[in-house]
């Protein structure tokens, strides 16, 4: 068996690389994409929302007085936290790389 002494370059340790680490923002990655969608979702869950209490028959003590109604809380139930959380990672991100800009302006 062949002893390897030398590490191939993708797996060569960071400190030897010659370049330097780059800590700017780059502008495809991704924020805006999280921003729209968590947004878009969070709008559909609001709208489902409305439309289970306000077109659909509301809500009672035992839940929806419909069919349509319980499709819609259901749809409002899965994109309210999801849209939510999305829409959070999307601004800590947007957030982070406000920061990183000015960082490197100064």
């Amino acid at each position: 068996m062949p002893l390897v002494t030398e590490q191939s370059p993708e797996h060569q340790p960071l400190a030897n690389s010659s370049e330097p680490l780059s800590v700017t923002p780059e502008t495809g990655d991704g924020t805006r994409q999280l921003l729209q969608s968590g947004g878009g979702t969070l709008a559909t869950g609001i709208l489902a929302a409305a439309l289970t209490q306000f077109a659909f028959g509301g809500i009672g003590p035992q839940g929806p007085h419909t069919n349509s109604g319980w499709l819609a809380l259901i749809v409002a139930l899965m994109c309210l936290p999801f849209g939510f959380l999305l829409s959070l990672l999307g601004v800590a991100k947007w957030l982070r790389n406000r920061s990183l800009r000015r960082n490197n302006q100064s």
